[in-house]
């Protein structure tokens, strides 16, 4: 094994990806096809570029294997690559791969494709094969255009994954990964055509069929682990054992435009760190999740426009952050709640699906320990924080979940600034204290209905008179 402190090496081919973004009102008049009117455009690397980026995201130093294009679009990618990370390049022969999204808001309208540059066997230079070689671990971002192709690079990567974890993300066009590789991550329709056409006859879908088709892969090709990624429902990996392992994702809606790459960007930078495979493909799973619930690839390209700064993918704690800012920018609801959420039941499940109605985005605002401690007593919370967030979180309707310390969630509300703070219909009659910093900033109080008899305290105290009443049985 290399030292930890190597970099991430991510070797593929590198497409410039821009978002052409607008609102819609109105059909053309001789067609039926929508009008995009104040469209600004957002360029992005995309392919491997995009997963070196995330990769990147937390300041880990990582180096781009690639090829680019002297023109026009190759430049543009140049350059915004190297305010982030290191690129080692030869030379693609012909245009670069441009793909150009139509957005009406967070919709795809269109797509235009241009661009068919190649990389061809030919002298790479000796940067190149520095950088594979001093790689501490490596990330193949197959996209089809010939990276992965090239005899020197793969020479490379053959003597590299005896020494060094190798993740390798395939393509249909691609080539074969290597033996020796420790995680393969293809997505289902991937791995379907992959044993497809090595043979395999497995047909069917869900769990069962990428479970066959993924220990089908590790054995053909030699791999100690195939992830295969589920979309919403996470990854499976098969590596060799029993029965495979699943990785569920938390809950996310949007744009899944880069999911896969942000996986695989997780899942090596969670291997060069040490982890075993399992725990690379739940960090993975996790970074992927992370990606779609702050807008996806859409908002690294806007990230980039507006800040220029390297800091793509949010860390947990700063998921509410990007996205309030996503769904404001998008011209949508902000919608928020608070409390303690100890012992979740159904009348706080009634609540939520009823805020989250109101709006785009619903953030909770969870109460604190030690905040729970001064408004209930020493015996609250039965929940600690951490455990109370994972499972609203966990909620589909809950877009992400935050902890206050205060007495009241006023200074995050200052923060926050949402458009309809809700609370139940049992706070009618009194002064919400928060309800001033919400209406400072444009902002609504809503009181919702609450389903009858359902409360924390009642069922504690409904658990403790069973459990007193059984225990004096027992003794009598």
């Amino acid at each position: 094994m290399r030292d930890r402190g190597a970099p991430l090496v991510v070797v593929g081919d590198v497409l410039l990806d821009i978002d052409v973004v607008g609102t819609s009102t109105r059909l053309c008049p001789d067609a039926p096809v929508p009008v995009i009117e104040a469209a600004t455009e957002l360029p992005r690397p995309g392919g491997a570029g995009l997963a070196a980026l995330l990769a990147a995201a937390g300041g880990r130093e990582v180096v781009l294997v690639t090829a680019l294009a002297d023109d026009e679009p190759g430049r543009r990618l140049r350059a915004m690559l190297e305010r982030h990370l290191e690129v080692a390049a030869f030379h693609l022969h012909g245009g670069t791969p441009c793909k150009m999204r139509i957005r009406s808001g967070d919709q795809s309208v269109a797509r235009l494709d241009a661009g068919e540059g190649e990389a061809l066997d030919g002298p790479v230079g000796p940067r190149v094969i520095d950088a594979i070689a001093g790689a501490g671990a490596v990330l193949v971002a197959d996209y089809g255009r010939g990276v992965t192709r090239h005899r020197a690079v793969r020479a490379r990567l053959g003597e590299l994954s005896r020494d060094v974890p190798v993740v390798w993300d395939p393509h249909p066009r691609g080539e074969p990964p290597l033996p020796g590789v420790r995680l393969l991550t293809p997505n289902e329709e991937e791995a379907a055509r992959l044993a497809a056409a090595d043979g395999a006859d497995i047909t069917g879908a869900g769990l069962s069929a990428a479970g066959r088709r993924g220990r089908h892969l590790g054995r053909s090709w030699g791999i100690d682990g195939v992830a295969v990624t589920l979309g919403a429902d996470g990854a499976l990996l098969c590596d060799g054992s029993e029965a495979p392992f699943l990785a569920p994702a938390r809950p996310a809606r949007g744009d899944t435009c880069g999911a896969g790459d942000a996986f695989a960007a997780g899942a090596a930078a969670a291997l060069a760190d040490g982890a075993d495979l399992a725990g690379a493909v739940t960090t993975g799973v996790d970074q992927a999740s992370g990606f779609v619930r702050a807008g996806a690839a859409a908002a690294v390209a806007a990230r980039l426009a507006e800040t220029g700064t390297a800091r793509l993918v949010p860390e947990r704690g700063e998921d509410a952050w990007d996205i309030v800012e996503r769904t404001r920018r998008a011209g949508g609801t902000v919608v928020a709640t608070g409390g303690c959420f100890d012992l979740l039941h159904a009348g706080h499940v009634s609540l939520l699906q009823q805020a989250r109605r109101l709006g785009d985005c619903l953030v909770v605002c969870v109460n604190s320990d030690a905040s729970v401690r001064r408004r209930k007593g020493p015996s609250r919370p039965v929940t600690p924080a951490e455990d109370r967030v994972r499972v609203l979180e966990a909620l589909s309707d809950v877009d992400a979940a935050v902890v206050f310390d205060d007495d009241t969630p006023a200074a995050l509300l200052e923060r926050l600034r949402p458009d309809l703070w809700v609370k139940g219909a049992d706070y009618a009659g009194t002064t919400l204290p928060e309800a001033e910093t919400v209406r400072a900033h444009d902002g609504e109080v809503v009181l919702l209905p609450l389903l009858e008899g359902r409360s924390t305290t009642r069922l504690l105290s409904t658990t403790q008179a069973t459990t007193q009443a059984t225990t004096k049985g027992t003794a009598s």
